[in-house]
């Protein structure tokens, strides 16, 4: 076992997800010595993208919000920006096609009148009410659009932004409490209007409208039109390799196949304190602050009978503060997904179909197993990424682990190749065809997320386990363990990679202003 000196790295960031690689990128450019530990072979997490037979294939969605120009909202483009790296993107028309039960076919055009007015053209009867509902968005977003987006932990922070645009604050902490289903239903009354708006945010939260927070909605509903969907040349993963490059030129490091295994601490009960970690290959290196980028869960531990928590938490279950305990009754993992990357010949796809598609056949099965289905076609938007004459088509749907733990390999893989099969047959009311213009395919189930991205049970992430009040009870940055922080999904405000980006942001500054490494002066 070897030891690094006490001194080495001021912040070691666990995971290299887009939050801890924004966390991590961050604090390099304020002068910290920051150290990326990443499991696997390539950065990004689900944000990352992989190589197959001449396809670049996202890992997770590629249905990408905060790549805007303007605003303090596109806190990707921020990110990159703060490091001295750009991401060329490709514009998106529309956010996604949805297909919905009883031919409810909506396209979200990039233009918000247009997608107004589409909507009302379905509901006339709710014209007034659909404007008022989005408008009650816009004003979510056009709070968070008006400051600069930092950590809620820092009191000089809070004071600063207040001075600046103290409207926007107080329009803030109004929408803090509310969800988006009492909103909803204040302005409208149709009933399958309101599952549209329960399938509205289902497509990004996993959760129908009375548990989604107002604050991500205005965030989502807006910015589709502010700074619209723009894709990345190159796929999802150039976004997580141009953070590592910035990371590095800031004086930075970033180390592969370095899985950590314990977050190591000193002293114990509310005196513990977060002092390095060790590795699985024994080695243990040290640091005056620890992130971590994995899930609270494999942080901190599951529930007990929680399926996937196969591997022991990064803190000791003796030593988890009472918080989170607190923590994982009222949130719970959502489930994962059994995804289809598949190599489709380019004749099967008709002209003018869009790149994001949401398909489900029966309402009641919104929150099923394998319910709802998402598409993605990146090629129409980058054709670079595949081979002349072929598209990527990444298909998903959300299935729990416990449909797949405890099958011997031949039931595994019979039960891949039948689910996918079932898959590829639905998706041909939207591509009929399909089935016989693949050529190349890729099957990843809920043990293929929680192997390759390190997350238990493969979960997106954490859901609410009953009716909260919008985001008062998710946390921030800061835990129960001095000098440990936690930043990605499972903090403020949640699920996306905007979102965990300004996780990144937030954690960065929480832990800025504990090393005394922040500047006096808010971001322009």
């Amino acid at each position: 076992m070897s030891s690094s000196r006490s001194d080495d790295w001021d912040v070691i960031v666990i995971g290299s997800g887009i939050g801890g690689l924004v966390t991590a990128s961050q604090l390099a450019a304020k002068g910290a010595r920051t150290l990326v530990l990443e499991r696997y072979l390539i950065p990004g997490g689900s944000g990352g993208s992989f190589e197959r037979a001449g396809y670049t294939f996202d890992v997770g969605a590629s249905m990408i919000f905060g790549f805007g120009e303007r605003g303090h909202t596109n806190l990707l483009t921020r990110a990159l920006a703060d490091v001295g790296e750009h991401c060329e993107t490709v514009p998106d028309p529309a956010q996604l096609e949805y297909h919905l039960p009883g031919g409810l076919n909506v396209a979200v055009d990039r233009d918000y009148d247009s997608f107004v007015a589409r909507l009302t053209r379905l509901f006339p009867h709710e014209a007034k009410g659909i404007r008022a509902f989005y408008d009650a968005c816009w004003q979510v977003f056009n709070c968070l659009d008006a400051m600069p987006l930092l950590s809620l932990e820092d009191p000089a922070y809070l004071a600063k932004v207040f001075f600046r645009a103290p409207l926007a604050c107080l329009g803030l902490a109004r929408w803090l409490p509310v969800n988006v289903g009492d909103v909803a239903r204040a302005h409208l009354n149709d009933e399958q209007l309101l599952r549209f708006i329960d399938m509205e945010c289902f497509c990004w939260s996993v959760m129908p409208a009375d548990l989604t927070p107002m604050i991500n909605a205005g965030m989502v509903f807006s910015d589709r039109h502010a700074g619209g969907i723009n894709y990345p040349k190159g796929g999802v993963g150039v976004i997580a390799r141009k953070l590592v490059a910035g990371l590095e030129r800031h004086g930075g490091a970033i180390r592969y196949r370095a899985r950590v295994t314990k977050v190591l601490l000193e002293g114990a009960g509310a005196a513990a304190r977060a002092v390095g970690v060790e590795l699985a290959s024994g080695e243990q290196i040290r640091a005056r602050r620890v992130v971590s980028n994995a899930t609270r869960w494999d942080t901190f531990g599951a529930q007990p009978g929680s399926e996937g928590a196969v591997e022991k938490p990064l803190v000791d279950l003796a030593q988890t503060p009472k918080a989170e305990t607190t923590w994982r009754r009222r949130y719970k993992p959502s489930p994962s997904f059994l995804s289809l990357h598949l190599g489709i010949d380019a004749a099967v796809v008709p002209e003018g179909f869009h790149c994001h598609h949401l398909l489900l056949e029966r309402w009641e099965e919104m929150e099923a197993e394998q319910g709802v289905i998402f598409v993605s076609m990146p090629t129409l938007l980058d054709p670079s990424l595949a081979p002349a004459g072929r598209h990527i088509l990444h298909t998903f749907t959300p299935s729990a682990m416990e449909q797949w733990q405890g099958l011997e390999p031949a039931a595994y893989a019979a039960k891949k190749e039948a689910d996918a099969a079932r898959l590829i047959a639905r998706l041909e009311a939207i591509l009929p065809g399909l089935a016989g213009a693949i050529r190349h395919q890729e099957v990843g189930t809920p043990r293929s997320h929680r192997r390759f991205l390190g997350r238990m049970g493969g979960s997106y992430g954490p859901i609410p386990a009953l009716r909260l009040p919008g985001l008062l009870p998710m946390p921030f940055n800061r835990t129960g363990i001095k000098a440990l922080y936690c930043v990605g999904d499972s903090c403020f405000p949640g699920q996306g990679l905007n979102a965990v980006a300004f996780s990144g942001f937030a954690c960065a500054h929480r832990i800025g202003a504990d090393l005394g490494l922040n500047p006096w002066a808010l971001p322009a």
